[in-house]
């Protein structure tokens, strides 16, 4: 398959969204399991309170994609050393875990359970609300009675998993290690703008757009990631060629766990934000700022959409979903 090809057939809605100004800027990678790859960008990555134009370099506030490129990775690279099985109970990690309630339904949630988003826990909550103080903010989580729920797709989930990973690794997750191209604390001058926050009274620029993660420390199980298109590209093709975790641990992402989810991504289903061209063995996620990333195994190909369309505020409509689906639809044509 030609990938350039591929790439600036896909690329051209995203171009005239930037061109109508509904959102700044924006970058398309796709890559195969052969390691093909092409990128293309168009756009700002800021254009207020000044402009900086988007590049092939600029790092990207990854938000959701925390918890699939992170999180669930870090999970999984876990279970592969021994440390954990997927059906443990966090409470092997998280002890103190409603440690005052022995029978509190939290204290029965194992790490697939939250992977897959399949507990009682809501879906957003706004600690942020509640202080900055990250260690009181941990406490807090760790300490709530947490009304109970249906199964939604829930940011406490991947908290809950952050700070497991935490306690597992004795290390803070802003001092985990990452692969090249990505970070907990970029550089602010090679960012992407988003918001123009009211609460922290300024434009984010290399500081995590999601609230709850800035008051947690800037890194949290759910959203805090940075990143590059080629960090994500190379982390995609990790799977694709089988290199970037055990065949155990990728047959455990590939596996179903409800109608939408494997382990903590989502899989193809109708509506979503992939593209209804892809095949069923497709998995994907997305992220509140403008980003996406779509893995389809049977055609061993992989791209990611990295746009800043918060920027400079997320209330108001930029197409996004549309957008994002119509570039999957395109990617998955020219691979046809």
């Amino acid at each position: 398959m030609n990938v350039q090809r591929m790439a600036d057939r896909a690329f051209a809605p995203v171009v005239e969204a930037v061109d109508a100004r509904r959102i700044p800027g924006a970058v398309l990678g796709i890559v195969t399991a052969t390691g093909e790859r092409a990128v293309l960008w168009h756009g700002a990555a800021q254009i207020v309170p000044d402009h900086a134009a988007m590049t092939r370099a600029t790092w990207f506030d990854l938000a959701s994609l925390t918890k699939v490129i992170f999180t669930t990775t870090a999970i999984l690279r876990l279970v592969e050393q021994g440390r954990i099985a997927l059906d443990d109970k966090l409470v092997q990690a998280i002890p103190d875990l409603r440690q005052y309630d022995p029978a509190a339904p939290e204290r029965q949630l194992t790490f697939r359970q939250c992977l897959a988003h399949q507990t009682h826990l809501p879906a957003v909550e706004p600690l942020y609300s509640y202080g900055q103080d990250p260690e009181t903010l941990r406490a807090f989580v760790l300490q709530r009675v947490w009304k109970p729920g249906p199964p939604v797709y829930s940011d406490i989930n991947f908290i809950l998993l952050g700070i497991a990973i935490e306690r597992l690794t004795d290390r803070a997750l802003r001092d985990q290690p990452l692969a090249p191209g990505f970070s907990f604390t970029p550089d602010p001058t090679l960012c992407a703008a988003t918001e123009r926050c009211s609460w922290r009274g300024r434009v984010l620029r290399g500081t995590g757009h999601d609230e709850n993660a800035h008051a947690l420390g800037g890194a949290a199980g759910h959203a805090g990631l940075f990143g590059t298109v080629d960090a994500v590209l190379d982390f995609a093709h990790g799977l694709l060629a089988g290199t970037g975790l055990s065949p155990a641990s990728i047959a455990a992402l590939r596996a179903p766990h409800g109608a939408t989810r494997t382990l903590g991504w989502e899989r193809r289903h109708d509506g979503w934000a992939g593209g209804g061209a892809c095949s069923p063995d497709t998995i994907g996620h997305t992220g509140f700022t403008g980003t996406g990333l779509w893995i389809d195994w049977a055609r061993g190909l992989a791209w990611t959409l990295l746009t800043n369309r918060v920027h400079p505020s997320r209330h108001v409509e930029t197409g996004i979903q549309a957008l994002r689906r119509e570039v999957g639809e395109l990617v998955i044509a020219g691979a046809d």
